[in-house]
């Protein structure tokens, strides 16, 4: 019979190992400035994602960044799509904040008031030429105002078309994001089409930081907290927790690593992997608790390294199984689900890797630490019995 806890410093030995270079290039992220170690992507640190395809499938990444480039942005990172788009990704603040899509168009005094109504409707070039000849009935109100008009009007015709072309996923034609389109046609061609365009600002880049820390917490407390109620016992909440951390470290610890050498970003998705994770992980360690719950009253008297040791070994094929079923799915997935959930699934599958290794040798392990140490302090041998004096 192999002795799982017995070995169980080979073990401690091997995870510690395992998470040094992860938690080395962690530590160096906010050293750096985010230049080594973990990359946040536009929803925690704020910018723009552009996805466009062009005519010509010729084009290469780096002709648009060059691009980019001459536009006085030069932090853009371009991926390419296996559907032939493009990924923009930029942090740049200047390039602004796309309108929103139901937004009615500015007016100007109380005649246009009155007008917004129609204002969607009609076409951006029309708006202009209903400014400037209202409809009889209000003829005296353009008269105070037709200094302001001029000044204004180009406003609201900008904002109603750039509103119409986010809103239908068309092109936008002004402000800054219509610059960069004219220049990227004007080097490279005409862009076909465009998927998604997004800005997010600084302040909901924070306010998502502060959920994503949040979350995770609150994840972790409930975890504790259940499974001392489930077990009566503190301990197998504690040592199922520093395995959770032992899961959280490896899966941040690789993204790290692949965030330096690949600039690989962690989104919001990357957050709902690990919440997946944990859920994983505590659900695999619970299966083994239980069968040493259950032991520990069939086998009264036997040293609790044994009983959680069989425990351990009678539960080792049904762990193996099920993470197995689970890590196949997710490496098809990963092969052929695409490259919007190429890292969610890559954190996933990581993570349920180190989740059903933690929960067999090191959540049990840990365990029978804690209760030995707890019984040489209350003078018991590991049996539970009283702990022989020396003869003097």
């Amino acid at each position: 019979m192999f002795d799982v806890i017995g070995k169980r410093r080979w073990f401690f030995t091997f995870s510690g190992l395992l998470t040094i270079p992860g938690r080395i290039f962690i530590l160096l992220t906010p050293i750096t400035n985010g230049s080594v170690g973990l990359q946040f992507s536009i929803d925690y640190t704020g910018g723009t994602d552009w996805e466009i395809r062009f005519k010509d499938p010729n084009i290469s990444a780096d002709q648009i960044k060059s691009v980019f480039a001459t536009q006085g942005i030069g932090d853009a990172e371009v991926l390419s799509t296996s559907d032939g788009y493009y990924e923009i990704r930029t942090k740049t603040a200047s390039l602004g904040t796309p309108p929103p899509i139901d937004s009615p168009v500015p007016s100007v005094g109380p005649s246009a008031s009155a007008g917004p109504s129609t204002a969607p409707s009609a076409n951006p070039s029309a708006s202009a030429s209903a400014g400037a000849s209202p409809t009889p009935s209000p003829s005296p109100s353009p008269s105070p105002s037709p200094s302001a008009a001029p000044s204004v009007a180009p406003s609201p015709s900008a904002s109603a078309s750039a509103a119409t072309a986010f809103g239908t996923q068309t092109l936008p034609t002004s402000g800054k994001f219509g610059e960069i389109r004219t220049a990227l046609e004007a080097a490279l061609g005409t862009i076909d089409s465009q998927r998604t365009l997004t800005t997010v600002g600084p302040v909901i880049s924070q306010e998502l930081t502060q959920q994503a820390i949040l979350l995770v917490i609150l994840g972790s407390i409930g975890i504790l907290a259940w499974m001392t109620f489930r077990f009566r016992d503190v301990k197998f909440g504690a040592t199922a927790l520093v395995a959770l951390l032992h899961d959280v470290v490896v899966v941040v610890g690789t993204f790290a690593i692949l965030g330096t050498f690949f600039r690989v970003e962690i989104d919001a998705l990357f957050v709902t992997a690990m919440l997946t994770v944990i859920g994983f992980s505590v659900h695999d360690t619970i299966v083994v608790y239980d069968r040493i719950r259950e032991n520990k009253s069939r086998h009264a008297g036997e040293p609790f390294e044994q009983v959680v040791n069989h425990s351990v070994l009678q539960t080792f094929g049904r762990s193996i199984n099920t993470s197995l079923t689970v890590v196949i799915t997710l490496t098809a997935l990963l092969l052929f689900g695409g490259a919007a959930i190429r890292y969610f699934v890559l954190a996933l599958l990581i993570g349920i890797v180190s989740g059903t290794y933690s929960s067999i040798f090191n959540a049990s392990p840990l365990l029978v630490v804690w209760q030995n140490w707890e019984d040489r302090r209350r003078g018991r041998s590991p049996a539970g019995r009283p702990a022989r004096r020396p003869v003097s």
